[in-house]
């Protein structure tokens, strides 16, 4: 679907479904050089079971348009302005990578709008190291080597996909290099220069996902993320790289289906 905010227009998947004004919502956001697509298995198995799904694309990513955003508080009160746009009062909201950081603070700065948060492969801080913040502000291509290869396992990287039919390395690659130089370096800089130390405690209820194998995120950094959240229920992915939709999507979706669809059926 498309809409405008801010006077761009907005492109927001919806898992083909259609928006039900009583129904919950859920809004996904994606990584730094990333887009929608991320989260089709989610987006869909979650708008079959009456949810009101959107899966957005930041400005300046996949087919919004406009500038991109330089921060994650920018990212965050973007989010509150989608919501408004749309009229919804409140959601529960999944990130991933930065999307994990712009879900925190919106968590934390909107708490009344947040039902319930998802942090997948997430870190707060969340640091890029300057060979790779370089390499990105100067359109280097080894700026997309870099974050595909550290994304991925060792075993994701030989292609062991337990869903047949997908190349992760490749999708990962092509992803990032559809993204325009600046969106994926402004990703990365807003990565980098996030602090989450002046945030108030978020007590929703929270579900942070880890990968043991996550080279972007280690998963200590993810586990002391999900100390300073009230009701953290922690799901660690043996095995598993940064790239965690990809390499072991079936076991992120069943983590997200007992945040998201238990607290609905109850």
């Amino acid at each position: 679907m498309r809409f405008e905010v801010d006077g761009e227009t907005v492109f927001a998947a919806t898992g083909s479904g259609s928006h039900d004004t009583d129904a919950p919502w859920v809004v996904f956001v994606h990584g730094a050089g990333f887009d929608h697509s991320i989260w089709v298995m989610p987006t869909r198995y979650f708008a079959r079971h009456g949810l009101n799904v959107l899966a957005l694309d930041l400005p300046g990513h996949g087919r919004s348009m406009g500038a991109p955003l330089q921060s994650i508080v920018e990212m965050a009160d973007w989010l509150g302005r989608v919501l408004d746009s749309l009229g919804v009062r409140e959601t529960a909201v999944v990130g991933h990578s930065m999307g994990s950081l712009v879900a925190y603070q919106f968590a934390a700065t909107q708490p009344m709008r947040c039902r319930s948060l998802a942090l997948l492969g997430t870190s707060a801080p969340m640091p890029v190291t300057d060979l790779l913040l370089d390499a990105a502000r100067d359109g280097d291509h080894a700026a997309i080597d870099m974050a595909n290869t550290w994304s991925h396992s060792r075993r994701g990287k030989l292609g062991a996909n337990e869903n047949p039919g997908v190349w992760m390395m490749g999708v990962g690659e092509r992803l990032l290099e559809a993204a325009s130089v600046e969106a994926f370096y402004w990703d990365l800089a807003a990565c980098d220069g996030f602090d989450a130390s002046r945030l108030d405690t978020v007590s929703c209820s929270a579900l942070v996902i880890t990968g043991e194998a996550d080279q972007m995120t280690p998963a200590h950094a993810g586990l002391e993320v999900a100390e300073t959240l009230d009701q953290a229920r922690i799901v660690g992915l043996a095995g598993c790289g940064h790239s965690m939709l990809s390499e072991q999507p079936n076991a992120v979706l069943d983590a997200l289906i007992e945040l998201l669809c238990e607290p609905h059926a109850a």
